[in-house]
This record gives C-alpha cells, sequence and structure tokens, in this order.
C-alpha cells in the first residue's frame, strides 16, 4: 500500500497534469473557432468548383490532345493516396481514424491488383504507411512549420503531385483527408481527384440537358487552366477540414482528459483520508493502549 507522502505527492502530481489538459482543453477551443470558419467557407468553393471541373468535363470529348489531368493515362495500374493527416497528437483517434481510411483504400486496390504508393502531407500517418508498406511512400511535404493552411501551401503540393503524375507513372490519385462535422465527429474520406471522376449525378437544371454552351475559347482551354486549380482547391479545403477536425478532436480529447483527471484526484484523495484516518486510529489505540498499561 502507497504511504500517505507517495499518495500526496502523486496527487499534486495529477492535479498539475489536470491544468494542463484544461488548460489545452481552452486554447483548442480558441483555435477551433476561426479554423471551423475557415472550413466552412471553403465548402461551397470546393464543392461547386469540383460540379464546374466534373460537368465542363463530362461535355469534352476525350482525345490524344485532352489534359491527363482530364483524360487519365488510359490505364489504371499505379494509384497514389496523398495522406493527409496532422503533425501532433494529443486529439485522440483524429489521426489514425484518417490513416486508417486510407489503408482501407489501399488495401482494396492491392486486392485488385494495383500498385499503391503514398504522398505524406504531415508527420503521424508516416509509421504505420512505412511498417505496413515498406517503400510506398514516395514524397512528404513537411507541415511542421505551417502554422494555418494557406492556399499556397495546397498550390506548392498541387504542383508537386501533378508533376509526379505525369512522370512517375502515376495513373490514379486519391485524396484522403477528415470532413469536420462537430468537435466530436470528423468523417474520414477518399476521394479521386485525378483523373477528373465522372459527376456522381447531374447537376443540371431541368430542361437544361439540350441547351448548347459555347466555351470561349474552348473547352480544352478552359480545362487546361482549371484543372490544376481544381486541384489545388481541393487540397486547400482538405487541409482547412483537417485543422478544424484536428481542433474539434483535441478539445473533446483534453475534456475528457481532464474529467478522467478529476475522477483520479477524487479516488486518491479518498484513498488519502481513509489511510491517514486509519493511520490516526492506530497512533489513537496505541496511546491508550500505553495510557492503561500504566
Amino acid at each position: 500500500m502507497a504511504s500517505l507522502k507517495a499518495l500526496k505527492i502523486r496527487i499534486g502530481s495529477v492535479k498539475s497534469t489536470q491544468k494542463i489538459t484544461k488548460a489545452m482543453k481552452m486554447v483548442a477551443a480558441a483555435k477551433l473557432r476561426r479554423a471551423q470558419q475557415g472550413a466552412e467557407a471553403g465548402r461551397p468553393y470546393a464543392t461547386r468548383m469540383a460540379d464546374v471541373v466534373a460537368s465542363i468535363a463530362s461535355g469534352v470529348t476525350v482525345s490524344a490532345q485532352s489534359p491527363k489531368l482530364l483524360a487519365g493515362t488510359g490505364k489504371d495500374e499505379t494509384h497514389l493516396i496523398v495522406l493527409a493527416t496532422g503533425d501532433r497528437g494529443l486529439a485522440g483517434a483524429f489521426n489514425s481514424n484518417i490513416v486508417r481510411a486510407a489503408r482501407r483504400k489501399a488495401d482494396e486496390l492491392i486486392e485488385d491488383g494495383k500498385k499503391v504508393l503514398f504522398y505524406l502531407v504531415g508527420r503521424k500517418g508516416r509509421p504505420v504507411i512505412q511498417r505496413l508498406y515498406p517503400k510506398a511512400i514516395i514524397a512528404q511535404h513537411d507541415t511542421t512549420a505551417m502554422k494555418a493552411p494557406a492556399y499556397s501551401d495546397a498550390q506548392a503540393i498541387a504542383a508537386d503531385i501533378i508533376d509526379r503524375f505525369t512522370t512517375d507513372g502515376i495513373d490514379v490519385v486519391h485524396l484522403a483527408y477528415a470532413q469536420f462535422k462537430s468537435t466530436l465527429v470528423q468523417e474520414p474520406l477518399v476521394q479521386q481527384i485525378i483523373p477528373v471522376p465522372a459527376p456522381a449525378n447531374d447537376t443540371r437544371p431541368a430542361g437544361a440537358s439540350n441547351v448548347a454552351v459555347e466555351y470561349e475559347p474552348d473547352e480544352e482551354a478552359i480545362l487546361e487552366a482549371l484543372l490544376p486549380r481544381n486541384i489545388a482547391v481541393q487540397i486547400y479545403r482538405a487541409l482547412l477540414e483537417n485543422q478544424a477536425g484536428f481542433y474539434g478532436s483535441q478539445m473533446t480529447a483534453m475534456d475528457n482528459a481532464t474529467r478522467n483527471a478529476g475522477d483520479m484526484i477524487n479516488r486518491l484523495s479518498i484513498q488519502y483520508n481513509r489511510q491517514r484516518q486509519a493511520v490516526i486510529t492506530t497512533e489513537l489505540i496505541e496511546i491508550i493502549s500505553g495510557a492503561e498499561a500504566l
């Protein structure tokens, strides 16, 4: 059984931990509001951009002159998964959920006989991917100095991915990240960004199927400009969603840790008081027994 001194030291240690977790929760809550606003503001633009590009692409006849970002390579053998995670922990299962979704996608592709490569954005996904898929990591974008996601960061990542797509024999590129739902829910997603996926449904207004649309200068020229921008926008959205999701998960994790620390302090305090009372009772018995012996 622990001594009174050891229990007192442990209670003090847990109280110090509780102060740290409470402070981290408050910091995460303060940062979450701005990150959530950024993620929510970026969603309509990113969604509409993807819809516009898919709509234009669906009306273009794919030919040898079509951009590779639209037409693809004509093969479906090598897949690149862009895995976007955080650089820090203490956020519950946030990073592991994204990695798990990417692993699920990778395992499905490998079962179908495809080759899978990984492009990492953030540090937290590397240990698991390196252990389970040796030599599959082709690059890692360092985001440790990135305090808040910027569009320039997304452009740099997109340019590197496009360059590797056109030169490294990659056929399909997927993006894995976590969509922010609430402080308790972040939904891991894996979406195809290269080549442009076919639209899930026809988003044109009713009766517009036979409307003639003219493009200036032409569809190919528009796509040449829009396709790289769309990839950068989708990556930027993933970075914004991840930041909001990270702070939401961290706030929840630190709140749980603070509550657990409080419960532990209560249990240790009860144990300390009981043991202290037992010591006092023992001392009183010894004093009374000694007095009676005299």
